[in-house]
Parts: C-alpha cells; structure tokens; sequence
C-alpha cells in the first residue's frame, strides 16, 4: 500500500488535482443529473454496451474517483481508474470522429467536418485529462495538502529515502 500512497511530488500538484478530479467529479454529477443527454441516453447513442447500467456506474466512478483525486485520497489508484474511464471515452466518441464511420460497434457524431484535425478539437479536453490522470499515476498526489502524504511520511520509502536526503542537504 505504501508505494501506492508515497509521493514526492511538489505541493503544486494540488492545481493539477483539482482540475483534473474537478472536471470527472462534474461530469459525474452531470450523468445524473441529465441522463438523457450525458448519461444513459448518451451511452445508448454512442453504442455503449448496457447503457442503463453503464451511464449512473461510470457516472459513479467519475463522482467517487474524481472526489478522490481532489483530496489527495489513493490518488494513483482513483487516476487508473479514470485513465481507463477516459481511455473508453477517447476510442469510443473519438477515434470513429478520426475515422469518419462508426467504429467497432461506437456510432458517428454529427459533425461539420471529420478528419484528423476535428477529432483533435473535439478531443482537447480528453486529452489534457489523460495526460494530467498520467501525470498524478506517475508523481502521485503531492507532499503537501494531500491525504496520501499524511499517510506516508517524507522518505519513509525505500527508493524515496534517497530524495529526502537530498533534499535535506545530506547525501548516501
């Protein structure tokens, strides 16, 4: 569990915390709140698989994971679980955009244009949260106002010792 929770990553990491846990746990909230168009009525558009069940479970996921990532809470377990959350979103509304046809089994958006560049417009935010989701799995929460690093003090790693004493002036 420690490695899970360790972290050395600078305080700063809060900013990327919020974003990225802030615009899951609204996305969440929204699958909820407007299931026609987020929820279970979009999934069925999309061609999601069960879409009744699957629409309130990942809006479920998105709530619970993105409320874990703005704490600082098992931050690199929640980021896997939304990286997967997103990796679905991308290969399902945006590679048949990509492609200009569905795409295995995924139906089409109505769009002006198809391509490359569309996709990569429509696809910012998929992106930019990917990556940040990548970034938090990789550095973890943060040394400061995390929960994570409450649970893990500074150096108490094996492969993070040598950070800490570094960081302290002092060298092994």
């Amino acid at each position: 569990m420690r490695p899970l929770l360790a972290t050395e990553a600078p305080a700063s990491t809060v900013l990327i915390r919020i974003v990225v846990g802030g615009v899951f746990f609204t996305e969440g909230i929204q699958k909820f709140l407007y299931p026609a168009d987020l929820g279970a009525g979009r999934f069925a558009k999309i061609g999601i698989p069960m879409p009744e069940t699957m629409g309130p479970f990942v809006g479920g996921v998105e709530i619970l994971c993105g409320a874990l990532v703005i704490l600082g809470l098992l931050t690199r377990l929640a980021s896997i679980l939304l990286l997967i959350d997103i990796s679905v979103a991308i290969v399902s509304t945006k590679i048949p955009i990509l492609l200009g046809h569905g795409f295995w089994g995924f139906s089409l958006t109505k769009l002006l244009r198809y391509g490359f560049l569309s996709m990569v417009h429509e696809a910012r935010t998929d992106f930019a949260m990917w990556f940040g989701l990548l970034f938090l799995i990789i550095v973890g929460a943060g040394k400061k106002w995390s929960l994570d690093a409450k649970f893990v003090p500074v150096g108490s790693e094996p492969g993070m010792r040598f950070f800490a004493d570094r960081d302290s002036g002092r060298s092994k």
